[in-house]
């Protein structure tokens, strides 16, 4: 039996962009494993760890984590991984990550989620949380029964920082400054797919298109279980 080639990819895309969403959908049917460099960065904090510590410092002084830190967390996390699928999420967010990584390990492909700046801020705007349970309403497509209130204890929901219209411009400049060099960087090397649209949904059917000319549906052998 050929054992198939292992694939790694990178999943790209604006805050708010649906990168999550579509990463969740990729894990689900393609069994890749999903290592985010947000998530890793918390679980370093909270755990306190010499790299989650140095971290923590740059986060609090409001500047970005040097890139020798954040390839250090997330190439020692790969290693645990060479046997797997993977997807990168939230990493390489520079060139220089983009080209540490190289050395490390061969890209196999970039999803890049091409979603209009415009879309996203109203998308990100319209986000209200209720903070004790985590629960998340869209103004647009999954508000609360009564404005600003939780559906399930009657608390005031609260809009987090992150996604007032000012921060969103923000956010939004300061990744397309960021990133945009990585996006061509991987355009270069003939790596890079962009998806373009304005719901996730949409985009989503193309994206699992693409995945299965690589991967097979895990999902369907889950499935189609013996009688």
């Amino acid at each position: 039996m050929v054992v198939p080639p292992l694939l790694r990819a990178v999943i790209m895309g604006p805050p708010g962009s649906g990168k999550g969403t579509v990463s969740a959908r990729i894990i689900k049917y393609f069994g890749m494993k999903h290592l985010s460099s947000g998530d890793l960065l918390r679980d370093n904090m909270q755990k306190k760890t010499e790299v989650g510590i140095l971290a923590k410092s740059y986060i609090d002084q409001g500047r970005l984590i040097p890139d020798d830190i954040m390839t250090r967390l997330m190439l020692d996390e790969l290693k645990g991984l060479d046997r797997y699928n993977w997807l990168l999420d939230g990493f390489p967010r520079t060139v220089a990550q983009a080209k540490a990584l190289d050395k490390e390990c061969q890209i196999d492909t970039v999803i890049d989620l091409d979603v209009p700046f415009e879309t996203i801020k109203c998308r990100l705007t319209a986000r209200w949380i209720h903070p004790a349970s985590g629960r998340v309403y869209n103004l647009e497509f999954s508000p609360p029964k009564v404005q600003g209130i939780d559906d399930i204890t009657g608390e005031p929901l609260v809009q987090r920082e992150d996604d007032k219209p000012e921060t969103v411009t923000k956010r939004l400049q300061a990744y397309d400054a960021l990133t945009k060099p990585v996006l061509e960087y991987y355009r270069e090397k003939g790596l890079l797919k962009s998806f373009s649209g304005t719901e996730t949904n949409k985009i989503w059917p193309h994206i699992y298109a693409f995945l299965q000319t690589k991967l097979p549906d895990i999902s369907q052998e889950d499935a189609v279980t013996p009688r």
